[in-house]
C-alpha cells in the first residue's frame, strides 16, 4: 500500500491546507505512515503565480488584431512543497485543474 506524501501550505488568514504530492525521488521514507512537509510558500502565494500566468495568456489573446469573442483557457496544476504551484506537464495529472473562461461581452440582462 502506498501512503501518501503530505504537504501543508499555510493560508494567509490563518490555518493550513494539506495537499497530496509526489514523493521526492531517492528519499527514503522514515515512518511507514508517511510525512507531512512544511510548504515554502502560502497556498494564496503559491495560486497567485499561477493566476498572474493566466492573466498573461489572456492579455495575448486580447491583443490580437482580431481577437475572439471568447477565450477559454484550461491548465493543470500541480502543488509542490518546495516551489509551490506549477503547471502540469500535459498528460500528467495535477492537484486540481483550474479553468478560466472570459467572453469579450456580456449578454443582455431582461
Amino acid at each position: 500500500m502506498t501512503v501518501p506524501e503530505l504537504a501543508r501550505f499555510g493560508l494567509e488568514g490563518g490555518g493550513s491546507v494539506l495537499v497530496d504530492v509526489d514523493e521526492e525521488p531517492g528519499v527514503a521514507r522514515v515512518s511507514r505512515q508517511g510525512r507531512i512537509r512544511e510548504a515554502r510558500a502560502t497556498f494564496e502565494t503559491a495560486l497567485g503565480e499561477v493566476r498572474d500566468a493566466a492573466v498573461v495568456a489572456l492579455t495575448q489573446f486580447q491583443t490580437m488584431a482580431r481577437h475572439p469573442d471568447e477565450v477559454e483557457i484550461t491548465f493543470g496544476v500541480r502543488l509542490d512543497a518546495e516551489v509551490g504551484a506549477v503547471i502540469a506537464k500535459t498528460g500528467m495529472s495535477g492537484n486540481f485543474e483550474v479553468k478560466l473562461t472570459w467572453r469579450s461581452h456580456t449578454p443582455d440582462t431582461p
